[in-house]
């Protein structure tokens, strides 16, 4: 198997559908989830909807670089989103996660290895394949941070 598809599976396994390294992933702990849920305010906590989001946004970043555009997300706006205030906006936010993010697993399938070893964008951020693992190793640091989250709404809204 190429390198390629490797790491291509690697993202899928924390995005999409594997259980390998954190018995989980975004979409098992986020398709049946309720709007009300995702966007619950624990403390000073982010919700869960504004860390999927968050990630959802870097990805999209990725995938412009690798569509031939520029690079223009920036840690600063990495967290500001509209709320979601709807079931249908939350679902809409879903399927555009789960789509995105299988272009950008497909995006590492169909790039030549040699690619991997180079500059992305510029030598200041590393290589592709730094890059890609960044995003990766990111999505597990948050993912954590919503299976946590989602236990304490959970539990707040469990009757004593």
């Amino acid at each position: 198997m190429k390198k390629t598809n490797i790491i291509a599976n690697r993202f899928r396994e924390v995005i999409l559908n594997g259980t390998w390294i954190a018995n989980t992933n975004y979409k098992d702990q986020l398709a049946n989830m309720d709007w009300e849920t995702a966007t619950t305010q624990i403390a000073s906590l982010n919700t869960i909807a504004v860390l999927a989001q968050h990630i959802h946004y870097y990805i999209n970043g990725i995938n412009n670089v690798f569509e031939g555009g520029t690079l223009d997300i920036k840690d600063m706006f990495s967290f500001d989103f509209p709320p979601i205030a709807s079931q249908g906006e939350w679902e809409d936010f879903l399927n555009r996660f789960w789509n995105d993010s299988e272009a950008f697993a497909e995006w590492i399938e169909q790039m030549e290895e040699e690619k991997l070893d180079e500059n992305f964008v510029d030598e200041k951020y590393g290589t592709y394949l730094r890059n890609i693992d960044a995003m990766i190793e990111h999505s597990y640091y948050h993912l954590g941070q919503i299976v946590l989250i989602k236990k304490m709404v959970l539990h707040q809204n469990t009757p004593s």
